[in-house]
């Protein structure tokens, strides 16, 4: 009886070992070993990082002479011939660089030309007018003599025949009209010769303007910083940095600049797959590459509206400005800095790794194991680098699959309410818009 009993209990227990193997033994149809992992519930932080340049929020910009602006100097551009070093610190009114002398020079030479032709023509204008009004005068005076002359036979003839009287009136009229019309012909021509006198004196006077504007330019052409600080060389409009040898436009006219290092900022350029997850107002912590020790807090300011494609590729990228608090002696323009910029950081939530979450053109699915595996529809939320929220469909303590079966293709869905779920809102939000 003892016997019996004690083989009964040995039975029972290998039936519930063999039993409890089967249940929790996940099936496998062809014996391939997958890889596997657990559904995690707690704090979720989903972080991106980026790339950027340190640079300074506010600058005094150092920029080519006023003169150069001037209208009457042909001059659209100009080259530096020598410029400080990068990273000098100058004070107020201290050397910065020099502009191209020969090609002011050459400017100066060529309107002192134009000047001395101007002036000439002047000064030709004026003689000519002198003796063309001079003899206007003689021949308004010839003409004033032969009507006195033509009145005084017109008087002596009264007791002539009438034909006699009659051509000394005729005579009278005729010298009358000769001296009208040379008294009109010296009017118009004083006005004619006063204007073309007058419109040489303006080239004379817009050629001394021009010649004062390059004199004033060439005086100008050693270029000297506004204020104290420490000069940093400005980009030209090809992306390139100024320095001795590079033209300057009129139109973009910054050479150099004396930097606020009070008030840094680093310029990142995020993806357009990430740029949906930045905000205005996020954290960040950014870390200077040249010092690998030290990190600074920081607060995303601006994001770009309008993407742009990076050279010599086809991926876009949305500008983000950073504000980089507190301040470091150390801390300088165009340095590399390390962005994670804090996108989410969630409280009591479920999470994956990625390669546990399959998707297609419509949904995403994980794979859970247990007697069956289940081709599982779940609801995504937050992700960062290496993980992803599950927000519907799993369970905490689920164990997913992290390669897909073989057999896949052929399981069918579970939860497909979820998907419902999520295009209905899909379709109201894009109603909404």
């Amino acid at each position: 009886m003892n016997f019996n009993k004690k083989t009964y209990f040995i039975l029972s227990t290998l039936v519930l070992i063999l039993l409890a193997i089967w249940i929790f033994t996940p099936a496998k149809s062809d014996g391939t070993n997958y890889l596997t992992t657990k559904v995690i519930k707690g704090n979720f932080i989903s972080e991106v990082y980026s790339t950027g340049q340190l640079q300074t929020e506010n600058s005094e910009l150092i920029v080519l002479p006023n003169e150069i602006n001037s209208r009457n100097i042909d001059l659209y551009e100009i080259k530096v011939t020598e410029i400080v070093e990068e990273g000098t610190v100058v004070d107020s009114g201290g050397y910065v660089a020099t502009l191209d002398h020969a090609a002011v020079e050459e400017l100066r030479s060529k309107a002192e030309e134009d000047y001395e032709t101007a002036f000439n023509a002047y000064e030709d204008a004026k003689i000519d007018t002198n003796l063309n009004l001079s003899t206007l005068r003689d021949e308004l005076l010839n003409a004033q003599v032969d009507l006195e002359e033509k009145k005084i036979i017109l008087d002596q003839s009264i007791y002539e025949s009438p034909a006699v009287k009659r051509q000394a009136q005729l005579d009278v009229e005729r010298a009358t009209r000769d001296l009208e019309q040379k008294q009109t012909n010296y009017t118009l021509k004083k006005k004619q010769d006063e204007y073309k006198v007058y419109r040489e004196s303006e080239r004379v006077r817009k050629q001394q303007k021009r010649l004062d504007d390059i004199g004033k330019l060439f005086n100008a052409l050693e270029v000297t910083a506004p204020k104290p600080g420490l000069v940093i060389y400005s980009f030209d409009r090809f992306g390139k940095k100024i320095k001795a040898g590079s033209t300057i436009s009129r139109w973009r006219p910054q050479i150099a600049e004396l930097p606020d290092l009070s008030s840094m900022i680093s310029k990142t350029f995020i993806n357009e797959i990430d740029i949906s997850k930045i905000k205005v107002g996020q954290e960040v912590k950014v870390g200077i590459d040249a010092f690998p020790e030290k990190s600074f807090d920081g607060e995303v300011i601006a994001v770009a509206n309008i993407g742009q494609v990076i050279p010599k590729g086809d991926a876009k990228v949305f500008e983000v400005t950073i504000k980089v608090d507190g301040t470091d002696k150390d801390l300088r323009p165009a340095m590399t800095t390390s962005n994670v910029i804090n996108t989410a950081n969630l409280q009591d939530v479920m999470y994956a790794p990625m390669e546990a979450v399959f998707s297609n053109d419509s949904l995403s699915y994980v794979f859970v194991e247990g007697r069956n595996i289940t081709k599982q529809i779940v609801s995504l939320g937050a992700a960062n680098e290496n993980f992803v929220v599950l927000k519907k469909g799993v369970s905490e303590g689920d164990v997913l699959m992290m390669n897909q079966p073989d057999e896949s293709d052929d399981m069918p869905y579970e939860g497909i309410e979820i998907y419902n779920e999520l295009k209905l809102n899909q379709q109201d939000s894009l109603s909404v818009n």
